[in-house]
């Protein structure tokens, strides 16, 4: 396995890895269409994503798994610390330490170029998820997290 940073040149790799994960889990949204694509291509060009870290698992040239992270710089303090926004493996290549493996990189990176001491998440509400959230080494649970629409 090999993992690299999600940049503007490996787009097609990651629509590639979606659609496998839509025909793996049919829950997961948006659809891809253009509007889908022509919002992660300008995401590349838009200032406002400078402070997003994605990474993705390669496994044979093809992305099986991918975390996304967003620095949150606060004058409270004059921390920065990161949210976990989202990660995800390819079924078929669940319960092989590519989850782990992203997630330890992540927080290399976040912590050697960011200085980052903290990563929030939201634990999403299913089994798997809420299983591999308990089980990362050096995490506990504080808060309940909550989403405000705006």
């Amino acid at each position: 396995m090999e993992i690299k940073r999600f940049t503007k040149n490996r787009i097609d790799d990651v629509i590639q890895f979606e659609l496998a994960l839509r025909k793996d889990e049919n829950f997961w949204t948006p659809d891809i269409d253009d509007n889908y694509l022509m919002d992660i291509r300008n995401s590349f060009e838009d200032q406002k994503f400078r402070n997003s870290v994605s990474l993705l698992a390669y496994i044979n040239g093809i992305v099986v798994g991918r975390i996304d992270s967003a620095l949150i710089c606060s004058h409270f303090d004059g921390s920065v610390k990161a949210y976990l926004d989202w990660i995800c493996v390819l079924k078929d290549f669940r319960h092989k330490k590519i989850a782990q493996s992203l997630l330890a990189e992540l927080r290399k990176v976040l912590k050697n170029e960011y200085k980052v001491d903290t990563l929030i998440a939201l634990i999403a509400d299913n089994y798997d998820a809420q299983k591999f959230y308990r089980s990362i080494e050096g995490t506990g649970v504080h808060d309940e997290g909550i989403w405000i629409e705006c």
